[in-house]
């Protein structure tokens, strides 16, 4: 799916009050009598926790969204996560009840959801898996859009259109021997259609109302992270070159290829410094909603938007307990090639705070909120462990 579809994704983790979001999981976690079952606490450390109710009582973890992102508008959104755990990577685990379990990824099952006050709603089906301790892991996506957005031109001004349209992600990464380094094709495809005004805006090439777009390409991953939800030390790169072409499935010819680092550094036992940057690259007959674009908290998805994009971010947390952690970020980033040359083209920033609860410690989940601060705009959103995807 394109990059503006896979913004869906990043809507379910927006503002909802905090309230809300404890009293779902508790009534969740709730018995017939009303009464919090065992399950719902940490054995080892007497606190709330949903990993064995997860784990092992078939539990979904809702995570609640009300969107206020400016791109799509103000709403509401839901997402429900299910996950399960191999049995051999859970015995082979070390539990201290402290922290964290240093241990692969669990299988993911979601489905979720959302609509807003502009008449823009989406919805998809995920499934992530992975096989032979954590040698195999496979990635699917289903989803089905209809969004009320804004292009932006060379003058930085708004111009609406609708993009409606169904799409499906396939990728599947094998990893080299027992290193970090993984490999594997990725498949996206997106039957779209877009809808402009009487205009079609300045900047935007062989504009065509009815388009798929068909890609394939080659992922490298290199992941060292102790958990792939919070991660407090680690790694984690990806490459990807994709090409779309006729034989894909797709009306246009075009190339993108991305690059992205997440590396955490453990100052001491409480201080935790994340270094983020992200590229992105395109060549060719390219659709305008398919560019890069710029990504970070703070900043109205794809208001940044060019053949070419450079993102880099900073984030410094701290734990208070080894259950709560405030953090505070910060990034900058560029999009350029065409509508503006690199030198010329403007700066987006995003910066703010914001806290998480290690609510599911087997499984390393935290969730929070963050605040975050952009151009002329804030913005709230429900985090599921790191902002970093």
């Amino acid at each position: 799916m394109h990059k503006q579809a896979v913004t869906i994704s990043r809507q379910f983790r927006k503002l909802q009050p905090l309230l809300w979001l404890l009293l779902a999981l508790s009534t969740l976690a709730r018995g017939a009598d009303g009464n919090v079952p065992p399950s719902s606490f940490d054995p080892t450390a007497g606190q709330f926790d949903m990993s064995d109710m997860l784990l092992h009582h078939k539990g979904v973890l809702p995570v609640p969204d009300i969107v206020t992102e400016p791109a799509i508008g103000y709403g509401f959104g839901l997402a429900l996560l299910y996950f399960t755990m191999p049995s051999q990577r859970e015995q082979d685990s070390v539990d201290d009840g402290t922290q964290p379990n240093k241990v692969g990824p669990p299988n993911i099952t979601g489905v979720g959801g959302l609509v807003t006050n502009t008449h823009s709603w989406a919805a998809g089906l995920m499934h992530f898996h992975t096989w032979d301790d954590d040698h195999v892991r496979y990635l699917g996506v289903l989803g089905k859009l209809d969004l009320h957005l804004n292009y932006y031109g060379p003058q930085g001004n708004a111009n609406a259109y609708q993009l409606t349209g169904v799409g499906v992600i396939q990728q599947v990464l094998f990893r080299l021997g027992d290193s970090p380094w993984y490999i594997g094709p990725r498949y996206t495809f997106l039957d779209s259609t877009t809808r402009f005004g009487p205009l079609i805006p300045a900047g935007i090439q062989h504009f065509e109302r009815d388009l798929k777009v068909g890609k394939g390409g080659i992922v490298i991953d290199y992941d060292t992270r102790d958990n792939i939800f919070y991660p407090s030390s680690g790694t984690y790169g990806e490459l990807e070159a994709e090409l779309a072409r006729g034989a894909l499935g797709s009306d246009r010819s075009f190339e993108m290829q991305t690059a992205k680092g997440y590396h955490w550094i453990p100052l001491s036992s409480r201080w935790v410094l994340g270094l983020r940057t992200d590229l992105g690259f395109s060549q060719g007959d390219i659709p305008f909603f398919a560019q890069p674009y710029v990504d970070l908290r703070g900043v109205s998805q794809a208001k940044f938007q060019d053949r070419n994009q450079l993102t880099g971010e900073l984030e410094l947390r701290y734990n208070v307990t080894p259950r709560w952690s405030v953090l505070g970020f910060g990034g900058v980033g560029r999009a350029y090639g065409n509508l503006h040359a690199f030198s010329d083209a403007p700066t987006a920033f995003g910066f703010g705070t914001g806290f998480r609860y290690l609510i599911a410690r087997k499984l390393g989940i935290s969730m929070g909120i963050d605040v975050a601060h952009g151009p002329g705009q804030n913005a709230f959103y429900i985090q599921v462990g790191s902002a970093w995807r």
